[in-house]
């Protein structure tokens, strides 16, 4: 029987995340480090609710696996993969930095779609 090997890495044109909640207890930030090292794209969009503010109002929760998640965004941007971010509404508090650029993730209130993306879709 012949074993089974894993096409590493997946490439994409776009990929979409949402609801991480990254500083929640109940996060899985393991299995998005998995996926997001198992993958690679022209575009990241991270929509709503990655970092989960409320949670952290109620006590600190920030593991290593946060952290890795956090740095391997951060990679990626620095690769070359466009980051965009538009906060939710548990992440709501960096909508005072729309606009803004950090680490090259670019913080922004909404995102149009390329209309080579829109005809494809």
């Amino acid at each position: 029987m012949s074993q089974v090997t894993h096409l590493r890495p997946l490439k994409y044109r776009s990929i979409w995340i949402s609801d991480v909640h990254l500083g929640f207890r109940g996060c899985q930030a393991e299995f998005l480090l998995d996926f997001l090292q198992a993958t690679e794209c022209k575009q990241l969009y991270l929509v709503g609710d990655i970092i989960d503010v409320w949670a952290m109002k109620n006590g600190l929760f920030w593991p290593q696996a946060h952290n890795n998640v956090v740095r391997e965004i951060l990679d990626k941007a620095h690769d070359g993969t466009e980051v965009i971010y538009v906060p939710g509404n548990h992440d709501e508090i960096l909508r005072d930095h729309l606009g803004s650029e950090y680490g090259q993730v670019k913080l922004r209130d909404e995102c149009v779609l390329p209309a080579i993306m829109r005809a494809s879709c």
